[in-house]
């Protein structure tokens, strides 16, 4: 692991690169976490060289600009700081992987992919094989990102079982690319729930409660199995909601619509 010394870095200004970890880091930690305890968040300013408290600071100044939030954390950003998240949060593929991979980089460790294999760059040869090493890169840092917004329970049922637990879109990976990773189209959901909802068996409407499409509830008629309650009892329960990177509205009914049967 390659660090700097912090009483040479501490008094330091941030960097673009040190500016890019920390929002990284930010993205994938709980709202409630961030804090000088946090190992995270000291394993972050022992890799720069900086203290806890310095990264803690940083990450409040990122929660002062973030427009998800309504509490709002410390007000003293830098331009820099303004101008990095607003790259960031406008570019999410090209920042999340370059955010990762100067991670990697840091800790001189291979990049991981969301189900925690390794990855190795400089052996992916031509366009397409790395433009699915970022791909795959980049799900995982959705992962964990929407995981730790959620505070790893899924949205309708509360379960916390990390196994069972997806990183849904709220409107599909292929069929938005500039929000792929967009934390506001993203949804903490158990696997069942997950896939009714990536079926448009189910859906939320626009104050965020679980709607039950049509074509679910003719299901009644032919099967009474405890996975289909487990669904029904679903209809009209509003999800639990994160501190910060809401779900989009927007990405929301766009989502109702893809259903070829309208929700009522």
């Amino acid at each position: 692991m390659t660090t700097v010394s912090s009483s040479h870095r501490k008094s330091q200004p941030w960097t673009r690169n040190e500016l890019i970890l920390a929002i990284n880091l930010y993205c994938k930690i709980p709202f409630g976490t961030i804090h000088i305890r946090n190992p995270k968040l000291i394993e972050l300013a022992t890799l720069l060289g900086r203290t806890p408290g310095s990264v803690s600071y940083k990450l409040a100044n990122f929660a002062s600009i973030d427009p998800t939030l309504d509490r709002k954390g410390a007000a003293h950003t830098s331009k820099l700081d303004r101008d990095v998240w607003t790259e960031f949060f406008n570019n999410w593929e090209e920042m999340a992987y370059e955010s990762e991979s100067q991670m990697a980089a840091l800790k001189k460790e291979p990049l991981h992919d969301a189900d925690g294999n390794d990855i190795y760059p400089e052996n992916h040869v031509g366009d397409d094989a790395l433009r699915l090493v970022k791909t795959r890169v980049n799900q995982q840092f959705f992962r964990h990102m929407i995981l730790s917004t959620y505070d790893n329970r899924c949205c309708i049922t509360g379960l916390s079982v990390p196994d069972l637990l997806v990183a849904s879109h709220i409107v599909p990976w292929a069929q938005d690319k500039k929000n792929r990773l967009n934390p506001s189209n993203g949804l903490c959901l158990n696997a069942l729930h997950d896939k009714a909802f990536d079926r448009h068996l189910i859906s939320l409407s626009d104050d965020f409660k679980v709607m039950v499409s049509p074509r679910l509830k003719e299901y009644r008629e032919v099967t009474d199995d405890a996975g289909y309650r487990f669904l029904m009892e679903s209809e009209g329960k509003e999800i639990r909601l994160p501190r910060r990177f809401l779900p989009d509205v927007g990405l929301v009914r766009r989502h109702r619509g893809l259903s070829s049967d309208p929700y009522r």
